[in-house]
């Protein structure tokens, strides 16, 4: 006895359906993916090429042949590394400032509860909603009332305003996963509350330090805003680049770019490179 499975016409064009909507979502889904993905890395590509085109204005089109002179003028320009020095002081009086007070604000943070901690939470994150103009301007002014200028020492301060609340966010979010516990057994045992600091907690922190310091560096050489106004007579690389786009742009420009684009990329493979190492020492421990 044979046993006739009749399938309807409707069940079928159902499946089909159904397998049509799952393809279209799919390649949907990856002409977004690409799209965004084109979005993103489309102006550093023709920012990167533009490097290498044998052209005086940084374009890529018309393209006027391959060079390196670009990359060249860029290692012997003066001004640039110049710019590129006084950005980088910049940047790690920056770290040295807000890292420590940031640190101090999410271990106080973390300890408050009730009103007390949202006052000083929203104390702390208050300098991020304000704008760069109005910080650069308004320490510039406070400054100037007891005989200090524009220079390394007021960029540093402006900057580290409100960068000390991205470095505080990051350690406070760490914090909430630490287990309290830790620190009361040991402080039980006899440790003192610096111990418990060294021993315990900054240990436990590291990465949420190491991102903050990162961040932090990122976010005072990218700043212009609230540079413009406190830098004095230092030209840091946001300002030097501000002024050429008054002046006139040169490839030199795209080539620095680039090299800035190339050294992030390394130091990120570099990093995750140590990290995966970190993860396969202790899966074999």
């Amino acid at each position: 006895m044979t046993n006739d499975i009749n399938v309807s016409p409707m069940h079928t064009q159902s499946g089909a359906s159904q397998r049509l909507w799952s393809w279209l979502g799919r390649a949907g889904s990856r002409l977004y993916l690409l799209a965004f993905v084109g979005f993103l890395l489309g102006p550093l590509a023709i920012l990167g090429g533009a490097a290498f085109n044998d052209s005086s204005f940084p374009t890529v089109s018309p393209w006027q042949g391959g060079t390196l002179k670009w990359l060249q003028a860029l290692f012997h320009d003066g001004e640039i590394g110049a710019a590129l020095i006084s950005s980088g002081i910049i940047a790690g009086g920056v770290i040295l400032v807000s890292l420590p007070v940031g640190l101090a604000s999410a271990l106080v943070l973390n300890s408050l509860n009730g009103r007390a901690r949202g006052f000083v939470y929203g104390l702390m994150v208050s300098p991020m909603l304000i704008p760069g103009i109005v910080i650069g301007i308004s320490t510039l002014l406070f400054w100037r009332q007891v005989g200090v200028n524009g220079g390394y020492f007021l960029t540093i301060l402006a900057q580290a305003s409100f960068i000390t609340s991205f470095v505080m966010l990051m350690i406070a979010a760490q914090l909430q996963r630490f287990d309290r516990t830790m620190e009361d057994a040991a402080l039980g045992l006899g440790a003192s509350r610096l111990m418990v600091l060294r021993r315990i907690l900054l240990p436990y922190l590291r990465p949420a330090v190491l991102a903050a310091c990162c961040l932090a560096f990122l976010q005072s050489f990218e700043n212009y805003n609230t540079t413009l106004f406190v830098r004095g007579t230092e030209t840091p690389l946001t300002v030097f680049i501000a002024t050429k786009v008054r002046t006139g742009l040169t490839p030199v420009i795209n080539a620095l770019g680039l090299v800035m684009m190339l050294a992030a990329l390394i130091g990120a493979l570099l990093w995750e490179l140590k990290r995966m190492k970190g993860f396969a020492r202790a899966d074999r421990s």
